[in-house]
């Protein structure tokens, strides 16, 4: 990697081979506006750009990221081109420097409109240990899952941006105790420490995106917590799936990684077998080394690894759009939970506490089976950059509140 002229620590979060976008705002100046992370700074990149007379000025000074995702991968490279020459080339300085706000600053907020949001469920480890624990007696896995990329439309409304309180979600639920359902706060609330990504280019209605088209519609990647609250969902998702037990919250990291940062992160996924249909094969490898970390309370209690994902965000992405869905820019989706083969790689709580039959202990001596009123979950990732470095994905945190 080449050397900024910012003199960066090695070890700095937010290197030059991750520089993620976000939308951020300060106290001085409150408007958002598209800014770029590097260090401990945000760089102002609509006012960077304007300064050094780029060509696509126009496209990231905006207070959104949703014209840089519609402009498609040409602009998309040239930006990132862009900003590595402004950050290394010693004779952008003068430039550029009047534009780096302190990151410690800076106020994040929500860095696209959210268009439709699909959560799928491609872990073969959480799917085999969610089978297990509600259908013991049979086979974990269902028929059709090593055969296609299993998903659900969830709400975009709800996505909110990381530090957004959680309230605890009210409905319908049915304890086993009880002969009928009773109404009131869930019981049973849960994370799922999962990989999000956002479409950039679209696609016609009727068309269907090849898997080895991936990079040319998905503009980057993100983490997420798509929150759960299994009691309502019990008792609601047959025959339809998910509804009111997902749809109350969904919370995304603030900075946005370029699909392009993470081609050193690239990897084979896991064997499948049987072998896909011919429009879920590719020709380019499309897993991801992400490794996860989620926090409760501070406390570490999870490290999933996403490079055992059995199906990659380039399968699902063709699997979403077979049937001539169209996409949209702003779509996301989700990778579901993401959970690796050892107990303390599992990425949700109702499979860390098997249902809540062996709760956690935290080291401050208490006990979880599922999220209390207070609780604070915190997700972060990281990934292997160019010639040694890191890439950084941020975090996605948030505070459970009392019912209403």
């Amino acid at each position: 990697m080449p050397h900024s002229w910012l003199d960066l620590a090695p070890d700095a979060q937010f290197g030059l081979a991750t520089l993620p976008y976000g939308v951020f705002s300060t106290e001085a100046d409150p408007a958002p506006r598209t800014g770029v992370a590097v260090g401990e700074y945000v760089l102002d990149l609509g006012a960077a750009a304007r300064a050094l007379d780029a060509p696509f000025a126009d496209t990231v000074d905006q207070p959104s990221l949703d014209g840089l995702l519609a402009a498609g991968r040409p602009v998309w490279d040239q930006v990132r081109a862009a900003l590595t020459s402004w950050l290394t080339d010693s004779g952008h300085e003068s430039a550029v420097r009047p534009h780096l706000v302190d990151r410690s600053t800076a106020r994040l907020h929500l860095p696209f409109t959210v268009a439709d949001y699909v959560d799928f469920y491609a872990s073969e480890h959480h799917a085999t240990n969610v089978g297990r624990i509600f259908r013991p007696e049979q086979e974990p896995l269902t028929p059709n899952w090593k055969h296609l990329p299993i998903g659900y439309h969830g709400r975009s409304g709800t996505v909110v941006v990381s530090g957004t309180d959680i309230v605890r979600p009210t409905g319908q639920r049915k304890p086993p105790t009880e002969p009928t359902p009773v109404f009131g706060p869930s019981a049973r609330l849960d994370i799922e420490a999962e990989v999000g990504f956002v479409v950039g280019t679209p696609s016609a209605m009727g068309d269907r995106v090849e898997v080895d088209d991936f990079a040319d519609h998905v503009f980057g990647v993100f983490l997420l917590n798509d929150w759960s609250s299994r009691d309502l969902q019990a008792w609601e998702y047959v025959p339809l799936g998910p509804f009111l037990g997902k749809s109350f919250a969904t919370s995304v990291s603030p900075w946005i990684v370029p699909v392009s940062a993470l081609e050193s992160a690239r990897t084979e996924q896991p064997a499948q077998d049987p072998e896909p249909l011919p429009y879920l094969q590719g020709s380019q490898h499309w897993g991801l080394d992400l490794r996860l970390e989620v926090r409760l309370n501070g406390h570490v209690v999870s490290n999933p690894p996403f490079s055992q994902m059995y199906w990659t965000a380039a399968q699902q992405l063709a699997h979403m759009t077979v049937n001539g869905a169209s996409l949209r820019t702003g779509d996301v989706y989700a990778s579901g939970t993401v959970s690796g083969p050892e107990p303390d790689q599992r990425g949700c709580l109702l499979e860390l506490t098997w249902s809540g039959r062996e709760p956690l202990r935290l080291p401050d001596g208490t006990e979880r089976a599922f999220l209390e009123d207070g609780d604070e979950v915190t997700i972060t990732a990281t990934a292997p950059g160019p010639d040694g470095t890191r890439v950084d994905f941020g975090e996605v945190t948030g505070r459970i509140l009392p019912a209403r």
